[in-house]
């Protein structure tokens, strides 16, 4: 009889071991899971603020027709040079369906850019078709964004 009060010891004891090593690889795919979407967050937020500072700085210059041509094309690529790091960090960070859309957003701001550094005015129909094309492209970036971190349109993350 004392065998099997052994026996049921440990095996009780492996099932007991074997639960919390399961719960523990559970516990820790969760927060390595959380870890990276928090990591894409950040750098999604990262992303955004940095090509609306650069679009606001081209409408700016937009609105400017004294501004000096050199001057001009010296502060756009100065405005625009931050995007550059966050689109190659895009690339190795985000899903494939939001580099896609990152690219196609990064190339549309990039031609905003340089509708403004040839001088056109805000008021010019090639400014305002480059600024429709990068507002579309911006609105999918956004889009794949949120299907990425599982958000709504109306609510916040879970």
């Amino acid at each position: 009889m004392q065998w099997i009060t052994l026996i049921s010891t440990v095996v009780g004891a492996a099932i007991a071991t074997d639960s919390a090593i399961l719960l523990d690889r559970q516990r820790w795919k969760r927060e390595r899971l959380d870890r990276e979407t928090q990591a894409r967050r950040t750098l999604y937020g990262d992303y955004l603020a940095t090509l609306s500072e650069a679009r606001h700085a081209c409408g700016n210059m937009a609105r400017d027709p004294d501004i000096a041509p050199s001057t001009r094309r010296t502060t756009a690529r100065e405005a625009f040079g931050p995007c550059i790091g966050l689109r190659y960090q895009m690339t190795i960070s985000a899903p494939a369906r939001v580099v896609e859309a990152s690219e196609v957003t990064f190339r549309s701001l990039r031609d905003l850019r340089d509708r403004v550094m040839d001088g056109v005015l805000v008021t010019g129909q090639a400014y305002l078709q480059a600024r429709r094309n990068y507002d579309e492209a911006l609105a999918a970036l956004r889009s794949r964004m949120r299907q990425d971190l599982r958000i709504s349109g109306d609510s916040t993350a879970p």
